[in-house]
């Protein structure tokens, strides 16, 4: 929204806060409102082939500016070094459960 221009007031698909968006410019994701996911996305967040019923019906739902810079730096985050996620856990290391006579 460059030139500051309002037309619609909606709610933010992610965080389901209220914003003002031009409906030519703002982020969308697609929807399939009968389950509320983006097609071909399970509820265990897997992925699988959307049915081309789940397409027909999907609509378009935007994404507030802030939810996008959050996807981004999320994004970013996870790109820059794979490693840095949640460290592995190895048995030998500091291990205070049962240990082996």
């Amino acid at each position: 929204m460059a030139d500051g221009k309002i037309t619609r007031i909606g709610r933010c698909y992610a965080c389901r806060e209220t914003f003002g968006y031009d409906p030519d410019t703002v982020t969308t994701v697609l929807i399939d409102p009968q389950t509320r996911l983006p097609p071909g996305m399970t509820p265990f967040g897997t992925r699988r082939q959307p049915s081309p019923a789940a397409l027909a019906r999907a609509e378009r739902e935007p994404i507030c500016p802030r939810c996008v810079e959050r996807a981004r730096r999320f994004r970013e985050e996870q790109t820059a070094d794979p490693s840095a996620g949640w460290p592995t856990w190895r048995r030998d290391q500091g291990d205070s459960g049962s240990q082996a006579p």
